[in-house]
């Protein structure tokens, strides 16, 4: 049995709130008294509670009921018999067919049982072997890996995870993209597009069958050994779940299952997304919980995923489903009648199920609104979610290449859009995902170099104004995101090394051309191409992290955010990072203020050769600190001369030392050579 803390009585909670109104109510803008946050999160924890209660008294527990999974659907019996179960309350008869009975539509009927549902049992042949076959033979060897403090994500696709212009397989990404991701220091790949969908084009999000792995890819078996392969290298597996909409297609998807409109949906307008053109899930209806959380469990259970990221959050936590609505940060967007409160609650309820069957399984919601306490626990009357997507990240880039010149670039909007979360709810930061790489859109790279790419990535031509700048500020733009901006980073496969074209389906507008639904990954393998220095400066970045851990470290010290000089300079896990984004000024003479004394040492030098950079920098040079306050920090740093070493002088610097030098549109990582590693 599942055991949650009980909430007030609603006597209770209705008693209270007669006796100190004041308490529960604030003024609104506009003067009218409004419910405070700490209120709907105490009715939403009683919603979710009071669920919660009654699928234990009915159902027999969370645990059986998210296991119907095994029950619904079609299911072998051990004798070979098959066992077939749905829920159809609109249906006036239900048949099976397939190629075992030869497709006749009416020789296997379904019988009617009570609340809309419907069984059919098919007995086993005479010689034993079941009547619909099945030939799942594969049997897992390598267990989840633990639960992940900084978690490194390679967001992927398998069926454009080739350098050729067709439908990847699982098999190729066990065999050829694993390796890879496993060098580049990725510790955890999040899928998309596995849960079956008819329209390859809609990069997964047009679900049609939730408890099938695409077949387009390969068989099921070969998706179980491509995660146990995975699993075999230390690497979490994520699942990009689609539960907040679905495929309107209605010959080979849920819509008009029973032959209604609702079922599993709304019904009517409300049932409809009108910019998704899909339909919507009723979180409120038994049933549809029913079908989620097993369809959760399913994937968990049955083909040993590690977590998942929720897609669509927004979507399902506000009726308006984020549709021409912007989110300022005002506690009114985020309580009150247009909030879905079924549809957090369904959420709440997910997030219950797997921390307490499976602890180690990881949850991420794709929320762009901001929702107050969606990543604290149930218990607390949050969402219960792990981490959530830093989605202002990407579009603050994107917004400052487009918009300001390099000498426009403000320092401390930069640093304000990376820090700028809520506390103690973890955030997944990112420069880019598959949102940018998308036709229509551009990646970085893309908005940095443009056409350029095409003409002078090859280090046999002249590395002209823009294919430098755009390399340069490629390493910085990541390097300042991974460790600034929260506490797990996220990459979109091949933008890694600025992977030279958009992400484009085969459909009628491209004449079904598989040119641009591919990853070109044999680029960086091409010592007389640029991308090999990208591919690097990722890699060490990510070896960076794996050694010092700073996505798990408390948030980042800032100790500088210059204007003029466009330097940015902070401390996490007892490294300093220190970025110089002016596009053309270099400084020999800067001061950095750091809180802890020693010597420090460059680890990581995003102006080294092997990174395409321009070597100003010596990595033998030693960095002293100077008792002398800068910058809100107790000492600063100082540069040594070769000769003079620290135990000469512990607590000022030799008056022969010089200050930090600092190239233009740089990046330095150094750590305190004193502290044992």
């Amino acid at each position: 049995m599942l055991s949650v803390s009980q909430p007030p009585a609603q006597n209770q909670l209705q008693q209270d709130t007669e006796l100190c109104f004041c308490c529960f109510t604030r003024p609104s803008m506009t003067g009218n008294l409004v419910l405070c946050p700490d209120v709907f999160n105490l009715l939403r924890y009683s919603l979710f509670y009071n669920r919660l209660k009654n699928i234990e008294e009915n159902e027999g527990g969370l645990d059986k009921f998210s296991k119907s999974y095994k029950t619904f659907g079609v299911n072998q019996f051990v004798d070979g018999g098959v066992y077939c179960k749905e829920w159809a309350p609109g249906a006036e008869a239900v048949f099976l067919t397939g190629d075992f009975n030869g497709w006749n539509p009416f020789s296997h009927p379904y019988k009617k049982m009570e609340y809309g549902k419907w069984e059919l049992f098919i007995p086993p042949g005479e010689d034993g072997y079941p009547p619909v076959p099945h030939g799942s033979k594969l049997k897992r060897k390598h267990p989840s890996p633990k639960r992940l403090k900084s978690l490194r994500i390679y967001e992927s696709h398998v069926g454009i995870a080739s350098p050729e212009g067709k439908v990847a397989s699982y098999k190729n990404f066990t065999y050829n993209v694993l390796p890879r991701i496993k060098d580049l220091g990725y510790n955890c790949v999040q899928l998309m597009a596995i849960m079956e969908h008819a329209y390859y084009a809609s990069f997964g999000y047009q679900v049609t069958s939730f408890f099938a792995a695409s077949s387009r890819y390969g068989t099921p078996d070969d998706l179980k050994e491509m995660i146990d392969v995975a699993h075999s290298m230390g690497i979490t597996v994520l699942l990009d779940v689609v539960h907040s909409h679905a495929s309107k297609n209605s010959e080979d998807g849920l819509n008009k299952f029973d032959g209604t409109d609702s079922c599993f949906f709304h019904s009517g307008p409300k049932g409809t997304h009108q910019l998704w053109d899909s339909r919507l899930f009723d979180y409120a209806n038994w049933e549809v919980l029913r079908f989620l959380l097993s369809n959760l469990r399913m994937w968990i259970e049955d083909y040993h995923f590690d977590g998942f990221r929720f897609d669509g959050v927004t979507s399902m936590l506000y009726h308006h489903h984020g549709i021409g609505t912007g989110f300022s940060g005002d506690y009114n967007e985020y309580f009150g009648l247009h909030v879905d409160e079924d549809a957090l609650c369904y959420l709440m309820l997910a997030n219950h199920m797997i921390k307490f069957l499976h602890p180690e399984c990881i949850t991420i919601a794709e929320d762009v609104s901001g929702m107050p306490a969606l990543c604290r626990p149930v218990a607390e009357g949050g969402g219960g979610f792990d981490y959530r997507l830093a989605m202002a990240i990407p579009d603050k880039w994107i917004q400052i290449i487009k918009e300001l010149k390099d000498e426009d670039w403000n320092m401390g909007n930069i640093v304000h859009t990376l820090t700028n979360r809520r506390y103690e709810e973890k955030y997944i930061a990112y420069a880019e995902s598959h949102d940018q790489a998308l036709v229509g859109d551009k990646t970085l790279a893309f908005r940095l170099m443009d056409a350029e790419m095409y003409t002078n990535m090859s280090v046999l031509s002249p590395l002209t104004p823009v294919i430098d700048r755009g390399i340069q500020l490629h390493k910085m733009i990541r390097l300042i995101t991974h460790a600034l901006g929260g506490e797990s980073y996220l990459n979109f496969m091949g933008n890694e090394f600025g992977h030279p074209e958009w992400l484009d389906f085969p459909r009628k507008g491209n004449n079904e051309s598989y040119h641009y639904a591919r990853r070109q990954f044999n680029l960086t393998e091409d010592h007389l191409l640029r991308y090999r220095f990208l591919n690097a400066f990722d890699r060490d970045m990510n070896k960076l992290e794996e050694r010092f851990g700073w996505l798990a470290s408390p948030p980042a010290f800032v100790s500088e955010k210059h204007e003029s000089n466009k330097v940015i300079a902070f401390e996490r896990a007892g490294l300093i990072f220190i970025f110089n984004f002016h596009p053309y000024q270099s400084y020999v003479d800067y001061r950095v203020g750091i809180e802890t004394p020693g010597k420090y040492k460059i680890l990581l030098d995003s102006d080294a050769a092997e990174y395409g950079g321009h070597q100003r920098l010596d990595h033998s040079t030693e960095h002293f600190s100077e008792e002398y306050p800068h910058n809100y920090r107790p000492n600063s740093l100082m540069q040594s001369n070769s000769q003079t070493t620290f135990s000469q002088h512990p607590r000022r610097c030799h008056k022969h030392h010089i200050e930090v030098y600092i190239p233009s549109r740089v990046a330095i990582v150094l750590q305190n050579m004193d502290i044992p590693k």
